[in-house]
């Protein structure tokens, strides 16, 4: 047992340091790289090569499913946003309302917000449009790439802190359910956590790590088509549009069983593949007015938002292969095996369990399921709060993002940040999430 551990341990680690080395020195593409790593991690563990095919697949068309069509849908309506300048007029209001030194805590409150209901994925995908054309507007002079990139590093930063932390936010969701914990109370103290979290890794910390980072053109270069600039209110409907449907579902789970009966048509709507699609039908008049049936907007919106897609899709495509390939080798079966055996803080265990399996497999919706599935029979014996295990498992579940997480990829093409700049400032981010959320965890549950 001991040797076929070890094996999987080190397979897990050569697969992955492949796909950084082959990206870094050997200038592949991420999408082959990381397709390497995930093929190098099933013969190294000893899975049959048909098996390891066969999980590649898998992990394509999962994440293809599921995460790719909101990449899509959301490329698609951050163009609409872009092209008809709904985003630009958005972000001049929010600069007039915060003022060049008040711009990093206004994208931290817009991620925190907006980010609530939504998987980080499609939070990102509709918030960097926006950030993106506000940094590109700031009348910042020598440091412009330093302070455009700390801009865009606060809005992640709170789409981050509530994509670990809080509630009603899917991640947390399913360790609350799994815990059994009070989900009003665990809101509450996600909230009591995260904020100083997210002002810490994100307008604090990223005066530092945006520092002589490099940025390239966005992925949704700012192109303007002629047609007129809608309205504030039209572009705002727009951005929230998905944003309510979604948190119209999660309604459902925050109302006694009798109120929540009445609210499950919104349960619906609320599918984020779904609400992004009616938002993208619903930008059409919104922001083009009479001009949304001309070929010359039709033709730019779809070449705008989808070419970019495959180069997107096709990397976060290859670390879902990658992340399949770990968990079918075994390696979450074995992450588990080893926590539950420690002398740990219960806390502490529920964190450290989550960040192994981070690290190892990338998803932090993998990491949250699997470490929630096994702390049960923990939380029971030792009277740990489950509310505060929740937190510290989405604690873990952000721990350092690297070449396996398709998050990765996404943020390193929206932000334009190469490799290196990209593991220094949305590398260090999550760590900082992870890391200042866990120390606030341990120190709060000892008087809440």
């Amino acid at each position: 047992m001991i040797e076929t551990d070890a094996r999987l341990i080190g397979a897990a680690i050569i697969g992955i340091a492949l796909s950084v080395i082959l990206v870094i020195r050997g200038r592949l593409h991420p999408f082959v790289a990381l397709l390497c790593g995930a093929f190098a991690v099933g013969l190294l563990s000893g899975m049959p090569i048909a098996d390891t095919a066969k999980a590649v697949q898998k992990g394509v068309g999962d994440i293809l499913g599921g995460t790719g069509l909101v990449v899509a849908l959301g490329l698609a309506l951050g163009a609409m946003l872009q092209l008809s300048d709904g985003a630009g007029g958005l972000a001049r209001a929010a600069l007039r309302a915060s003022g060049v030194a008040g711009a990093p805590f206004a994208a931290l409150a817009a991620g925190l917000v907006i980010g609530l209901p939504l998987f980080f994925e499609t939070g990102l995908v509709l918030m960097l449009p926006i950030v993106v054309t506000a940094a590109a507007a700031l009348p910042v002079k020598g440091k412009g790439d330093e302070a455009k990139l700390s801009l865009m590093l606060c809005a992640i930063a709170g789409l981050g802190v509530v994509h670990a932390l809080v509630p009603p936010h899917p991640g947390p969701l399913l360790a609350v359910d799994a815990l059994h914990a009070n989900l009003a109370r665990t809101i509450g103290y996600g909230l009591l956590v995260g904020v100083p979290t997210a002002i810490i890794a994100g307008p604090l910390l990223s005066k530092f790590t945006a520092r002589g980072v490099r940025i390239a053109p966005p992925v949704l270069a700012a192109a303007r088509l002629d047609v007129p600039e809608p309205g504030v209110g039209r572009a705002l409907i727009v951005i929230l549009m998905p944003v309510v449907l979604i948190a119209g579902g999660q309604a459902e789970a925050l109302l006694p069983k009798p109120v929540a009966a009445s609210f499950a048509w919104a349960s619906v709507a609320s599918n984020p593949v779904l609400a992004l699609l009616i938002a993208c039908l619903a930008a059409l008049p919104l922001l083009f007015g009479r001009r949304l049936f001309d070929r010359s907007v039709q033709e730019a919106v779809w070449s705008e938002a989808m070419a970019p897609a495959g180069t997107i899709l096709l990397a976060i495509g290859a670390g879902g292969a990658l992340k399949q390939v770990l968990v079918q080798a075994g390696i979450s079966d074995l992450l588990a095996r080893l926590a539950s055996h420690g002398a740990l803080s219960p806390l502490l265990v529920a964190w450290l369990l989550a960040a192994a399996i981070r690290l190892s497999i990338g998803s932090a919706t993998v990491a949250t399921i699997t470490a929630a599935g096994i702390m049960p029979a923990l939380v029971v014996s030792s009277g740990v709060s489950p509310e505060w295990t929740v937190l510290a498992i989405g604690a873990g579940s952000v721990f350092f993002s690297h070449v396996n997480d398709p998050g990765f990829w996404l943020v390193k093409s929206y932000l334009g940040t190469d490799m290196a700049g990209t593991f220094r400032t949305w590398s260090l981010l999550e760590t900082a999430i992870s890391v200042v959320g866990l120390v606030l965890i341990l120190i709060a549950s000892h008087f809440l």
